[in-house]
């Protein structure tokens, strides 16, 4: 058995993914800074036969990051799927001409550097398994840069151009890298954004290994 890890385990899309990868065999290793959220989602993947294990970090503490998905393959099985997906904080998203130099750290900590420590701890073992998955996902502020979020505009473009580049440099290895724009709110009950939709998605593009950047729907003109 094989894991999938996700960064910024939570009660909607982190469950719904969770959960669809979880049934298709996969041990699920949650991964968030709240205990009480971890202690949830365990308990409510239990309940679907789907063996989940909780391991806290926090997505600005890269050296957490590391240290959390190193327990998860020692506890639960070599990691062939990350998705790295946490949401970003409320704080990030300042109009651009009241952002200062020192409000990028945390968005850049946050979308770089935790995104970066995660695959350097994950890789060693893909390219032990001959294969894997990398999965981030972006608010539609990656490709469309909004004057009123700078922090995040700023940050997870240059997340998508990391990932990018390691889509050329890992597809000879057999390691996908793909990103998903999310252009709105996740919205159950929406019809391509909800929860499931979406972790259905994700698992698609794990699945059918084709291309980088998907939508989860158009971004607005």
């Amino acid at each position: 058995m094989t894991t999938f890890a996700l960064v910024g385990a939570g009660p909607g899309l982190g469950l719904a993914t969770a959960r669809r990868f979880g049934a298709a065999g996969h041990a699920v290793a949650l991964i968030s800074r709240s205990t009480r959220h971890l202690d949830h989602l365990t308990v409510e993947l239990a309940r679907d036969d789907i063996q989940a294990r909780g391991f806290a970090a926090d997505a600005l503490s890269p050296a957490s990051l590391t240290t959390a998905l190193h327990r998860a393959a020692d506890a639960l099985g070599p990691i062939e799927i990350l998705q790295y997906s946490p949401v970003p904080h409320a704080d990030f998203m300042k109009p651009v001409l009241d952002t200062s130099a020192d409000d990028l750290d945390a968005p850049l900590a946050f979308s770089v550097k935790g995104p970066v420590a995660c695959v350097n701890a994950v890789l060693p073992g893909m390219r032990d398994l001959g294969r894997g998955t990398l999965l981030f996902v972006n608010g539609g502020t990656a490709v469309l840069p909004n004057p009123e979020r700078a922090g995040t505009s700023v940050a997870f473009a240059a997340e998508g151009a990391y990932a990018r580049m390691l889509h050329d440099a890992l597809a000879p290895e057999n390691v996908h890298v793909a990103q998903l724009i999310i252009p709105g709110a996740i919205r159950p009950g929406a019809e391509h954004s909800d929860p499931d939709v979406l972790a259905r998605r994700l698992f698609d593009i794990h699945r059918s290994r084709d291309g980088f950047r998907h939508y989860a729907e158009p971004l607005p003109d």
